[in-house]
């Protein structure tokens, strides 16, 4: 009873959020990092990048596991046709949470499934839009002294402290929070990768 995996399963990532959901769905799994360079290339739209390094890291990592189902994803915040990455300073948390302040912006996460040593068998980008409401100056000084902007896309997390930020979300919840567990979990079946078993007895 429950759901199991036909074979071994990589995330590609040590992102809390991604292995935070996977955990919620019961699944078993290994953390094995890309390491891959994570620049943008010119001209990319944002669809293009967030698909690109996800099947980058699937790929560098089912290499190496040819006998293992791997997941990799990446998620991008976009404003203004512009990609907001991970601040690395409170200068810059604060810079991005103001221009986040009172308007709407896109979330995308691309994700790549490699497996059984045939290369990607799946990809998908999915897309959500996040309306914030105005931030106060006293809750984004606040928030800028907190440890959690530091370590993601935006400056924000929408299953923390962040959440009383946003107003609405149109879309996928878990694609803010890093991972769209519907769709994978539906590539996943589709791929005969995992199988789900239950009923009272």
């Amino acid at each position: 009873m429950g759901i199991a995996l036909s074979g071994r399963f990589i995330l590609a990532s040590a992102s809390p959020r991604r292995i935070e959901l996977l955990k919620l769905m019961g699944l078993t799994f290994e953390v094995l990092p890309s390491g891959i360079d994570e620049g943008h290339r010119h001209g990319e739209t944002p669809r293009e990048h967030a698909l690109r390094l996800s099947e980058e890291k699937a790929l560098s990592v089912a290499r190496l596991h040819p006998d293992a189902w791997v997941l990799g994803a990446d998620t991008i915040v976009i404003i203004d046709r512009e990609v907001l990455g991970k601040p690395g300073s409170p200068a810059e948390a604060k810079e991005m949470l103001e221009r986040l302040s009172g308007r709407e912006h896109e979330v995308y996460t691309g994700f790549s499934i490699a497996g059984q040593g045939t290369g990607i068998l799946f990809r998908q980008v999915v897309e959500s839009t996040v309306l914030f409401r105005e931030i106060a100056p006293d809750e984004l000084a606040w928030y800028v002294d907190s440890e959690e902007p530091y370590d993601k896309a935006g400056a924000y997390a929408v299953q923390g402290m962040g959440a009383f930020f946003i107003r609405e979300i149109r879309g996928s919840y878990t694609n803010v929070m890093g991972l769209p567990l519907c769709e994978v979990v539906d590539a996943l079946r589709g791929l005969s990768a995992v199988a789900f078993s239950g009923g009272r007895r």
